[in-house]
Formats: C-alpha cells, structure tokens, sequence
C-alpha cells in the first residue's frame, strides 16, 4: 500500500568556507545566496530548503560543531518528510559537476585544514574498520547524474572524494545518516571561472529536483 498524505523532501545544504590555497570558495557563496536564489525563482515541486550552513573546512577540530549541524536538520516531526543532506564541496580541478557515490574512512591530508589538522593514513571513525573501510550513500548516483545531463548540466559520477575535509565530513555524515535515517550526498564542483555562478546556481536548484525525484520514486511503494 502506498503511503499515507503527500510526501516532501527536506533538503539541508553545507558548504565550506576558504582554505590553503583557495581564499573564496565557490561553495560558501553559493550556500550563502541559495535561500534568497530558491526564492526568486520557486522552490521545486515537493522540496522545502531546509539549513543552509557554511562549515569551516577543518576536520577534528571541528567534529562537534558537524555534528550539530546534523542533528539539527533533523525536524522532530519528520514522519512525512524525508530528510536529506547534501553537501557541496569544491575541486578546482573539475571540468564538470562530480556526484560522489562514496567515502572512505580515511584521512591523508595534502595540507593542513583550517586548525591546522594534517593526519596522514588516519581512519576517519576508528572504530568503524580500517582505512580502507567504504560507505556509499543510498541514492542512486546513476539516475540523479543521468537526470542532471538530461537538463544539460555536464555532470559525471565519481568514487574518490578525495581524503580531505570534503571526504571526512560525506564520511561522518553517512554513518550518522544511517544511525538517524536520514539521505547523504556529496557533490563536488568546478571553480566559477570553469563554469560561472549562475549556472552553478541553476545546477543546485535543478540538482533539488534530481534528489526530491530520487527519494519519491524509491519509497513509492512503502
């Protein structure tokens, strides 16, 4: 039998503010305008934007400062709402938008994050196996990137989040998300002068749909 009442996803987002190298982080801009962007143009068809936080792209040092950010984008009274996180991370290297299907339970960092943190070949949550432990987020990366080049945004799936901050963060996210039932998602994107703001602005609204889509279709049948 189909659920009772309309279902809606609630999409929380994260992005980063600057690090070595990268004084103004694409990510923190965009996560900063995105409720007053949503708003100018319409929220999509069963999604409500729920928080949108900017994180200090630091990892241990910052642990218990993630944590209640995700708690608090789970609502008390969620029972008709699906909960989801999606958190945008930046590689000046991409071409194109990357859909993360994974994290690794490591961190090797190539620099020290914004506290100064720079552990090498460190498991991520010991407790949870080794370094080469992997957690793969429960939306189907093939349908949302296929979703995403059918609205002409060039978007590919990826399996490395790399071992910085991005990754220690998808990490901690999924294993949290699976204790509290709640969705996951890493998305990394290129640099603005790669694609400019405003398409990567389109891309995060249009991106909404893909999730809303993908979370509707797979508890059509509960």
């Amino acid at each position: 039998m189909g659920s009772e009442g309309p279902r809606s996803v609630r999409i929380n987002v994260t992005g980063f503010k600057k690090f070595q190298g990268v004084d103004q982080n694409p990510t923190e801009i965009i996560v900063n305008k995105l409720k007053e962007y949503v708003e100018s143009i319409g929220t999509p068809a069963r999604v409500n934007l729920g928080i949108c936080k900017v994180l200090e792209t630091a990892a241990n040092g910052a642990i218990s400062e993630l944590y209640k950010v995700l708690e608090s984008g789970i609502p008390t009274n969620s029972d008709n709402e699906i909960v989801v996180w999606l958190h945008l991370g930046l590689n000046s290297g991409l071409l194109r938008f990357a859909i993360e299907r994974q994290a690794i339970n490591e961190a090797t960092f190539c620099c020290p994050d914004e506290l100064g943190w720079q552990p090498q070949q460190y498991p991520i949550i010991p407790g949870d196996g080794g370094i080469s432990r992997n957690r793969k987020t429960c939306f189907s990366v093939e349908a949302i990137v296929e979703f995403m080049n059918k609205k002409g945004f060039d978007t590919m799936i990826s399996y490395d989040a790399g071992r910085f901050v991005c990754n220690f963060v998808y990490y901690h996210s999924l294993v949290f998300a699976e204790r509290k039932g709640y969705k996951s998602l890493f998305v990394h994107l290129p640099t603005f002068s790669r694609v400019d703001q405003e398409t990567q602005m389109q891309f995060v609204v249009a991106l909404f749909e893909a999730i809303a889509s993908n979370c509707l279709i797979s508890t059509a049948l509960v």
